[in-house]
């Protein structure tokens, strides 16, 4: 898709949609008669209306379209460079037949922004699918280059469960000012508009099948590095992409300058391995990024922001729930154990040891899609103007409805409610601590007289300021990251204590929720430019 042809598809798009989910839930509350306000008890839920869901599912905008259209977004790129390769069609009756297609036609030109209309230009922004080894394996690419001077930083980032690149659009124009950075962003393989290859687990020993799963992404990421030819970059991840983040450092060595984690998932241990209380449903994390309004999560600041030494979580996660059975009771006796809570419903769970991904009820649902997806995206994206939170309802649809891949890698990754079956708090102490050949390389064949243990790598986690991931497990991260690091220098000399750069600190986003790159990015992109600079000076 070529720029020009990319907007005309933009124009159409916007054309050929309803009132946006967002535009439905402020008219309902403001008592408009319209269809919307005559949904049911489940209007707050799905916040588009039938007729409006059944348009958009029968004008089935196309992902790339979609995608396009957010991207339109970014500052001083209004014609942004999409490609339409795709290996992520919807399902079909013949799926043997879905493949990437390399036509010359279906690639994009990159664009090229001058200083006299870009102030902090000439960036060129590209857009392509990276092909991969074995059958239908790429990676989609959006990246943004600093034209006109040495090119000396690399940042990789990488997006959350079932989400997208496109949910970046805030952030590339900030991040790209850095000088002598370029940036890149990837969708998961299997995820947004990257190639859908059937997702299989082998392994049946439990750990194994963890790693399986691990390894399905993380691989992927391994092989578009070497194809770039990046020898180190600074690695970003949100959510299930932190997740994926610690696991690429921990498995590939000796390729990280930074780790940065934005709300990453997975860090604390499960409940019950502390003897602590289940949750009410409410209160479950996977309950609460589809219904926590980020209208009143951006609008309204938490005064008091978590201290590292008290903390046992914010107030919307159930990993507090320890600290709340202790505000009934007066004793405050944490060796107590509290009295049981109801448990996740058993359809959930059901749901979930059956693999069956909250996007596969999206896809089976038909005309009723956008409607379910509705009630995710007018919470999620409440705080933005309405255009733009209808531009990422599109493309939250037309991302979900795609055929089912990487998504179905949750299950073995996460339990049901979203804590890890192998947390990484019993491994990220590991991070920039691994052993490597004496070049850099992956140490599997390399002999043990030829290894050398890497000398630590800066670790920071990013929690918004009403984030509903457990920001005390960033906290618990950064305090099992810096005690290894004082164990493994315990003995060492003051030379190989000065060339040690591991490190960790937890960082709190004001007025933002779990997505912290989009609801507070004007700071998120301020700190994440501080910690660019950073490597710079450290490099």
């Amino acid at each position: 898709m070529t720029a020009t042809t990319a907007n005309g598809g933009n124009d159409d798009t916007r054309m050929r949609t309803q009132q946006s989910p967002l535009a439905s839930k402020r008219a309902r509350e403001s008592n408009t008669p319209t269809e919307e306000n005559r949904k049911g008890k489940f209007g707050g839920f799905f916040t588009l209306g039938y007729k409006e869901g059944f348009t958009q599912w029968w004008a089935n905008i196309p992902a790339a379209a979609a995608e396009h259209t957010v991207l339109s977004y970014i500052p001083f790129l209004r014609k942004p460079p999409t490609h339409t390769q795709t290996g992520s069609a919807p399902p079909s009756t013949n799926t043997s037949t879905m493949s990437l297609d390399p036509s010359i036609d279906k690639e994009a030109a990159p664009v090229k922004t001058s200083s006299l209309v870009d102030p902090y230009g000439p960036r060129q922004w590209n857009s392509q699918m990276v092909q991969l080894g074995g059958k239908n394996r790429a990676l989609n690419e959006f990246s943004v280059e600093r034209l006109d001077e040495a090119h000396e930083q690399n940042l990789v980032m990488l997006h959350g469960y079932g989400a997208g690149l496109g949910f970046f659009y805030k952030n590339f124009e900030g991040l790209s000012r850095v000088p002598g950075w370029t940036v890149y962003a990837l969708d998961l393989l299997g995820m947004g508009r990257s190639s859908r290859p059937p997702f299989r687990v082998h392994a049946k020993d439990r750990q194994k099948s963890i790693s399986e799963a691990e390894d399905w992404f993380v691989d992927a990421l391994e092989e578009w590095r070497i194809k770039r030819k990046i020898d180190r970059f600074t690695l970003l991840g949100h959510s299930l992409g932190g997740y994926m983040a610690v696991a690429y450092a921990l498995k590939y060595p000796g390729h990280l300058n930074k780790l940065i984690l934005a709300s990453p998932v997975g860090i604390p241990e499960d409940p019950y391995a502390v003897n602590a209380a289940m949750p009410d449903p409410s209160d479950s994390t996977l309950t609460n990024e589809f219904s926590q309004d980020q209208e009143a999560t951006t609008e309204h600041s938490n005064s008091k922001i978590p201290d590292p030494a008290k903390t046992t979580g914010d107030n919307n996660n159930f990993l507090n729930a320890r600290s709340k059975a202790q505000k009934q009771d007066p004793s405050g006796d944490d060796t107590t154990p509290s009295a049981p809570r109801k448990p996740l419903p058993k359809w959930l769970t059901y749901l979930w040891d059956a693999n069956i991904s909250p996007f596969s009820l999206v896809r089976w649902a038909g005309p009723l899609g956008p409607r379910f997806v509705s009630g995710w995206t007018s919470r999620r994206f409440s705080h933005l103007p309405a255009d733009e939170a209808q531009a990422l309802h599109n493309y939250a649809y037309s991302l979900f409805k795609q055929r089912g891949s990487g998504e179905y890698a949750l299950a073995y990754i996460l339990a049901p409610g979203a804590f890890a079956r192998s947390p990484l708090i019993r491994r990220i102490h590991g991070v920039g601590r691994q052993m490597i050949a004496a070049n850099g390389s992956a140490t599997s064949s390399i002999a043990l007289a030829q290894q050398r243990r890497e000398n630590g790598i800066p670790v920071v986690l990013m929690y918004g300021e009403n984030d509903w991931m457990d920001i005390a497990g960033g906290y618990a991260a950064e305090q099992k990251i810096n005690e290894e690091k004082e164990r493994t220098l315990h003995s060492a000399s003051a030379e190989e204590k000065k060339k040690d750069h591991g490190s960790a600190k937890c960082l709190i986003i004001k007025k933002a929720g779990h997505h912290v790159y989009l609801d507070g990015f004007e700071e998120f992109n301020k700190v994440m430019r501080e910690e660019m600079m950073d490597v710079s000076r450290r490099r």
